[in-house]
């Protein structure tokens, strides 16, 4: 089973690490040079901030609803993620560093393992150590993976940050709830090619024919769609 781990709202969650008054507040980050966002703390999101949004357009909205607003720190940033994935490395031999705030586990040899439970244990530990929260989305391959990660993370009060998808029932849901845009791995070149062939979601991807997804997207694509299929075709990366 593979899991995949990622950082809640990570640049506002670091600022909040070493200022705790800020639990609570809408946070803001903007980019080096302070034109638009680049994160945003759940209250900011509820206040209709969009990713990527110009500093100069929201000034007045971030001013009148005591928006905190922070320039990237990206020295503490790169820390943060450090300390969190030494911890998350010692849970699993495997691991992949994907991003600044995301990282794979590959659980061999775990069959006999409450993996939920054994993810919770990760999430909790990261969170006392280094203060950081984080979503775990467990299943059989890693595309499935990071769709399992998006429901822990969209419903935190029933999932308590952990989802493993280990039935075909929840495969089935999950990629019926997520649209083809949103799906790991496909651009937004591919999302409107899937679309125009009436392709909305990504179960309906996972669907399709083979050949009819390797003449379109290439191997990468046919590789994407088997690891949605359950049967793992990305690999673990050193």
């Amino acid at each position: 089973m593979y899991a995949l781990i990622d950082c809640n709202n990570f640049y506002a969650s670091c600022e909040r690490v070493f200022n705790p008054s800020l639990n609570g507040v809408p946070i803001v980050v903007l980019s080096n040079n302070d034109g638009c966002v680049i994160a945003r703390s759940n209250e900011a999101k509820a206040l209709g901030v969009p990713m990527g949004a110009p500093y100069f357009e929201y000034k007045k909205l971030f001013e009148q609803k005591e928006v905190k607003v922070f320039s990237s720190n990206f020295a503490l940033y790169g820390d943060m993620s450090s300390r969190v994935f030494n911890i998350v490395s010692r849970y699993s031999d495997e691991v992949e560093i994907y991003s600044i705030d995301e990282a794979f586990l590959f659980f061999r040899g775990f069959e006999h393992y409450n993996l939920e439970e054994y993810a919770k244990k990760i999430k909790n530990y990261v969170f006392r150590a280094t203060g950081i929260p984080v979503s775990i989305g467990i299943a059989k391959s890693k595309a499935l993976a990071k769709a399992a990660n998006r429901v822990a993370k969209k419903f935190p009060q029933r999932t308590q940050g952990v989802y493993v998808m280990d039935t075909e029932e929840k495969r089935k849901k999950v990629l019926n709830w997520i649209k083809v845009p949103d799906v790991w791995g496909i651009g937004s070149q591919y999302a409107k090619m899937l679309q125009m062939h009436s392709v909305r979601t990504a179960l309906e991807f996972s669907q399709l024919p083979d050949d009819f997804v390797r003449d379109k997207m290439s191997v990468v694509g046919l590789r994407l769609k088997h690891d949605l299929m359950g049967k793992p075709s990305i690999q673990m990366e050193q």
